[in-house]
């Protein structure tokens, strides 16, 4: 028995003794990230300024643009204003026009009934003025007459002539000047339309540059955090190491004498397997171990390390299948980590006696700590 435990305590000793493997420095790590964090954010930052910029000269130019159609709807209406006037004018030319051809008409009729006399009288023969005695003379005085009304008649139509030939080059001036106008409020409200396009095009391209600077410096505050939480990460490692120090420097449990203490003659390991966690170590967390974790093999025997009675006997929190031996004399043994329980509070078990199993997982955990009186102690001492 002795020598077994002496073997098991020489490979416990062996696996303590070896180097552990090499870990990464997690404040150095913690340094890298930072850096990279810190100068990921700067140039987030100027992207965001970059795109704010943009988007400002967008902006501007739209409300540029907006002003320009402002002003060239202002033309339009003027245009258009222009436009009725001139349709305007060419109604007042097309009444006059009537008036005057309505006045020629009234003037003129008197000499039209002259004319159309004297056109009959001339188209008489001759044979009709012999056989009518007084109408050769009457002929004479009428033709006389008529050469001598002639210059009025001519005087008094001249006027309306003119005003009618004005009339009618009024007309046609109108016609040409509203003609070019309509032409032109055409160009002004084509003119228009390619405007206000162009204005969608930068409102839209503003509106994308905003979102963009948006998203920009959205990540900018999001790679600020981060580089204080690894500074706040930092620091708590630095903290965590200092705990670390201090519970190094701590002493062990307390040495004492298992013969003179009263220890169970015969104590074993319950289950032979690969030391993972010794006495007194720290764990990452700043927790220091009461005893010893072994990796063992799926489904192994888990047996007393001696002879007692079973003060508990259930799984427990996250510790698994947990059994209790008291060994009397205020010495006690936890056994943690057990798959299968086949003891039961209150039996008595011998040194040797099957407790249960580990659990079917691949390279199960199970942890023994010896007590006395509540304070860990170290086993080697008892089965060495």
């Amino acid at each position: 028995m002795r020598g077994k435990g002496a073997m098991l305590v020489g490979l416990a000793a062996m696996l303590l003794a070896a180097p552990a493997p090499a870990e990464v420095d997690p404040l150095a790590a913690a340094r890298v990230r930072l850096k990279h964090a810190r100068a990921a954010a700067d140039e987030a930052s100027r992207n965001a300024a970059e795109l704010e910029r943009q988007a400002g000269a967008e902006r501007d130019a739209s409300a540029r643009f907006r002003v320009e159609e402002q002003a060239l709807a202002a033309r339009i209406r003027r245009a258009e204003a222009d436009l009725a006037a001139a349709e305007a004018r060419v109604a007042i030319v097309a009444g006059l026009r009537e008036r005057q051809r309505e006045e020629l008409a009234r003037r003129q009729e008197p000499v039209a009934r002259l004319l159309a006399g004297l056109a009959s009288l001339a188209g008489r023969p001759a044979i009709v003025a012999v056989a009518q005695p007084g109408s050769i003379t009457d002929m004479v005085h009428l033709r006389a007459a008529l050469a001598a009304t002639r210059p009025a008649i001519d005087a008094r139509t001249a006027d309306v002539r003119a005003e009618l030939a004005e009339s009618r080059r009024l007309a046609g001036a109108s016609a040409q000047a509203a003609k070019e106008l309509r032409d032109g409020r055409a160009n002004l409200v084509a003119e228009r339309g390619r405007l206000a396009a162009l204005r969608d095009r930068h409102d839209i391209a503003a509106a994308r540059l905003d979102r963009d600077a948006r998203t920009a410096t959205d990540r900018a505050i999001a790679m600020g955090e981060e580089a204080r939480d690894l500074v706040d990460r930092m620091a708590a490692i630095g903290d965590e190491r200092q705990t670390l120090a201090a519970l190094a420097r701590l002493p062990g449990p307390p040495a004492i004498d298992p013969a003179a203490a009263g220890a169970p003659a015969v104590y074993r390991l319950p289950v032979a397997g690969r030391l993972v966690t010794g006495l007194g170590e720290v764990s990452d967390n700043g927790v220091r171990a009461r005893g010893l974790t072994l990796a063992v093999a799926p489904g192994t025997a888990i047996a007393a390390p001696a002879g007692g009675t079973v003060v508990f006997a259930r799984p427990f929190r996250v510790w698994g299948g947990t059994v209790i031996i008291d060994h009397g004399a205020g010495w006690s043994t936890l056994v943690t980590g057990l798959g299968a329980i086949s003891v039961k509070r209150g039996q008595a078990v011998a040194a040797g006696q099957l407790l249960g199993s580990a659990p079917g997982a691949d390279e199960p955990r199970i942890t023994i700590e010896l007590r006395r009186r509540d304070q860990p102690v170290d086993i080697t001492a008892l089965i060495g």
